[in-house]
C-alpha cells in the first residue's frame, strides 16, 4: 500500500478523532523527499509517512501536536544549507531548504479526502492546492502563485497474467509500491483472495475470457506468467495487439520466441511497436533466482519504464537524483 493510501486508511480508522497532517511543499537543493511527500500523526502519536529521512520528523511532529491543540496551521521552514549546520544537536548536511505545513484535519474530514480516495479507487487522476489555509481540491479554484499545486496521479495498473507462487511476491511488492493489482488466471484454485489479500482485481475465467475484460490504457502494465505454455501463448495472442505502457514475458527466450513464431504463423500481424512492448525474458539482471528476487527484478524494471529511466547506478548518474 502507497503512503497517501496507508494515510487515507488511517484517517478512515481513526474515526471521531482529528488528525495533523505534514505536506511538504517546497524544496530548494537537496532533500531526501519530494513535494507531496505526507506525514500524518494522530492524537495517540500514531505516525505514518515521512516528509525527510527521518531528520526533520521529531520537529515536525512536536508542531503537529500544537497544531493538533490548536486547529492553527503551522509553515515550517527548514535550512540546512550551511556546511557545518547543527539544527537540533545533529549536522544534516542535506544541503536544501524544505517548507512544510502542518495542519489540523477535523473530525468531519475534509471533502478533498474522499474525493481522493475514491479517485485512486478508480484509477483518476487528483489535483489538490495546498496553501497556509491547508489543503483543498483544485477544481475549478483561482490559483495564487504561493500556492502549492499538486496532482496526484492515478496509479499505474499492473495486470499479472498468471497467479501461480512467484506472482504472489510481485503482487505484494506491486502493492507496497503504489501499483493497482489485477491477477487474472483461468485456475480458480489459484486466483484466490487468501494467495493474494493485496490484489485489487482478482479475475477466474478462461484465457480468452479473461483477456477480454482486461482493461488497458497508457499507464497499463502487464506481465505473462502462467508457466503453462499454451495459456502464456493465448495471453500473448490476445495481448500483444492491444495498446498499453509494457508486456512481460516470464521465462526462456527461446520459449518466447517459439510462442511469436506459432502466432506468426497462425497469422498474427505482429509490427515492431507491438513487439518493442514485449520484454522477454522480463526484468533486470539482479541476479536472483527464488520468487522473491525474481520479483524483485521484475518489479525493477516496471519502475524504470514507468518513470522513463534507463536502469544504471546513480553514483554513474550526473546531475540530481531526481532531475
Amino acid at each position: 500500500m502507497s503512503e497517501i493510501n496507508r494515510i487515507l486508511a488511517a484517517l478512515d480508522s481513526a474515526t471521531g478523532q482529528p488528525a495533523a497532517l505534514a505536506t511538504l511543499l517546497k524544496v530548494e537543493g537537496s532533500s531526501y523527499r519530494r513535494p507531496g511527500a505526507r506525514l500524518l500523526l494522530l492524537p495517540d502519536d500514531t505516525r505514518l509517512g515521512s516528509i525527510s529521512g527521518g531528520c526533520l520528523e521529531e520537529d515536525v511532529m512536536e508542531r503537529a501536536r500544537r497544531v493538533l491543540a490548536s486547529g492553527k496551521p503551522e509553515l515550517a521552514v527548514y535550512d540546512t544549507t550551511a556546511e557545518n549546520d547543527l539544527v537540533w544537536g545533529v549536522g544534516l548536511g542535506c544541503q536544501g531548504v524544505v517548507r512544510v505545513l502542518i495542519e489540523r484535519i477535523p473530525i468531519e474530514r475534509p471533502a478533498w479526502i474522499a474525493a481522493l480516495r475514491a479517485n485512486l479507487h478508480e484509477r483518476r487522476d487528483t489535483s489538490l492546492i495546498v496553501n497556509q489555509a491547508g489543503t483543498r481540491l483544485a477544481e475549478g479554484e483561482a490559483v495564487a502563485d504561493c500556492d502549492f499545486i499538486e496532482t496526484i496521479p492515478a496509479p499505474p495498473a499492473l495486470i499479472l497474467c498468471g497467479a501461480g507462487d512467484d506472482a504472489r511476491p510481485l503482487a505484494q511488492m506491486a502493492k507496497a509500491t503504489g501499483w493497482h493489482v489485477t491477477v487474472a488466471d483461468a485456475r480458480a484454485a489459484y486466483a484466490t483472495a487468501e494467495r493474494f489479500p493485496d490484489a485489487d482485481r482478482l479475475i477466474v475465467a478462461p484465457v480468452p475470457q479473461l483477456a477480454e475484460q482486461l482493461a488497458f490504457d497508457a499507464r497499463t502494465f502487464a506481465v505473462v506468467m502462467t508457466h503453462r505454455y499454451a495459456d502464456d501463448r493465448e495471453f500473448l495472442r490476445a495481448l500483444l495487439p492491444r495498446d498499453f505502457a509494457y508486456l512481460g514475458q516470464l521465462g526462456p527466450r527461446v520459449r518466447t520466441d517459439r510462442i511469436l513464431d506459432e502466432l506468426k504463423a497462425d497469422g498474427l500481424a505482429l509490427d515492431a511497436g507491438a513487439l518493442a512492448k514485449l520484454h522477454a525474458p522480463v526484468g533486470l539482471d539482479l541476479g536472483g533466482s527464488t520468487p522473491e528476487t525474481v520479483a524483485l527484478a521484475i518489479l525493477a524494471e516496471l519502475e524504470t519504464r514507468l518513470n522513463g529511466r534507463a536502469p544504471g547506478h546513480l553514483r554513474d548518474r550526473p546531475g540530481p537524483i531526481h532531475g
